[in-house]
């Protein structure tokens, strides 16, 4: 006899969190957006502040997926998709920081320059 997508998603089944913990998780990602939002405010750490913004965010992203998403609880491999998507995210957002501080352009200075010498012949 054959196994049915049905029986095969039911012998796969796992025990899922109780409602306890959708709430702690729940109450963790608000501490931590009342901490970004606050951090926003704190001009001693104006100098880490998109790093620490990151850092938060990600962290937020790994509880979500972990939790809501169920992520925690499915194929390994799932898990392995999702840290290598984040990892070329955060390369990619890095790579483009650096360039941006190494390259930086006053677009304002350069529109303003140019907007002023286009009445001049």
């Amino acid at each position: 006899m054959s196994a049915t997508a049905v029986d095969l998603h039911q012998s796969g089944e796992h025990a899922h969190p109780g409602a306890a913990t959708y709430i702690k998780v729940a109450i963790i990602l608000v501490i931590v957006t009342i901490t970004e939002v606050a951090i926003w405010y704190i001009d001693a750490i104006r100098s880490i502040l998109v790093p620490a913004l990151i850092i938060l965010s990600v962290f937020k992203f790994c509880a979500v997926v972990g939790y809501f998403m169920h992520l925690k609880f499915d194929d390994r491999r799932l898990l392995t998709i999702f840290a290598a998507a984040m990892a070329i995210t955060l390369s990619v957002v890095g790579a483009l920081d650096v360039l941006h501080r190494l390259h930086y352009i006053d677009y304002a200075s350069n529109f303003l320059t140019a907007s002023s010498t286009e009445g001049t012949p």
